[in-house]
């Protein structure tokens, strides 16, 4: 799916080492009730290619989730506990929108046919998200982003986590509302505020950042939603536990900082998609979860 990042399918797939770490907890989970909810929509507005309906109960057991997406510090604590090199890292790229990037670097870079606002950047990976000379040094506090589903999966094993599954993911967005568009209503920017991290002004060509940012914001930016739950819309896509249509992809859910109703409004709570578990981009991250 270009809005989330191109897959990587490109060469043969690396070899990973093992998750070595020891385990660590990790606070600043919410603990949420499950129970039954609806899930899907019937929004007029859906993809319907991607499975947004129907409309269906589901029961969820009580289970705890992120108040947040994993920030860089928290992974950088990760890795420097293990040693742990992500997919992005071993394959010496990634893809990085190309409005983020230096003019040199955006004129020469290799781009997808279908999605030619995505550059395969050399060197870009959740250190140097931008590749070249970027740095998260100001960027602690952000979700990290250029890993894949598998480094999530070693993360959160390294944690004693895991990821949500995808029904959880869209009970917690929901946030405790029934059937609304977004984690806190049915308006965008209720009374002209911003409560998301998205694209304004013209995809792929102008954003006029008017709710503050350009790439990916702090973690814990914007109001949380009825649970306390920071960024569920907007920001970085997020991984889930789940399988695509029981095929090879992985769920995402959540949208992210490129998109716009015009291209991709897949920040609403019920809106999914999906990328190869091996593919990261400059605007893909994770939350952790764990059983009550």
């Amino acid at each position: 799916m270009t809005c989330c990042g191109p897959p990587r399918r490109e060469g043969p797939p690396a070899p990973r080492p093992p998750s070595h770490g020891r385990g660590r907890p990790v606070s600043d989970l919410v603990p949420l009730d499950g129970g039954p909810f609806l899930m899907g929509t019937t929004d007029p507005d859906r993809n319907r290619s991607d499975g947004e309906s129907p409309v269906r109960e589901m029961t969820l057991a009580p289970f705890w989730i992120g108040r947040r997406t994993v920030t860089n510090a928290e992974f950088a604590a990760f890795v420097d506990d293990t040693g742990y090199v992500t997919g992005a890292e071993r394959h010496g790229w990634s893809f990085v929108f190309g409005g983020l990037l230096p003019g040199e670097v955006r004129r020469h870079a290799p781009r997808p046919r279908s999605a030619p606002w995505w550059c395969r950047v050399d060197g870009a990976t959740w250190r140097c998200p931008e590749g070249g000379d970027s740095s998260i040094a100001e960027r602690m506090d952000h979700p990290v982003i250029q890993v894949d589903h598998v480094d999530a999966l070693a993360y959160c094993r390294w944690a004693g986590l895991r990821l949500p599954t995808e029904a959880e993911w869209e009970y917690a967005a929901r946030g405790g509302l029934v059937q609304a568009r977004y984690p806190w209503g049915d308006e965008l920017t209720p009374g002209g505020v911003h409560r998301c991290n998205i694209w304004q002004g013209r995809f792929p060509v102008t954003n006029t950042a008017d709710d503050g940012y350009i790439g990916t914001a702090p973690a814990e930016s914007f109001e949380p939603n009825g649970y306390g739950l920071y960024n569920m819309s907007g920001n970085v896509w997020e991984w889930c536990a789940d399988r695509w249509q029981a095929g090879v992809t992985r769920v995402m859910r959540g949208g992210s900082y490129l998109c716009h109703e015009s291209y991709c409004n897949r920040y609403r709570v019920a809106a999914r998609t999906s990328n190869d578990p091996d593919s990261s981009a400059g605007n893909l991250g994770f939350r952790c979860a764990r059983d009550a």
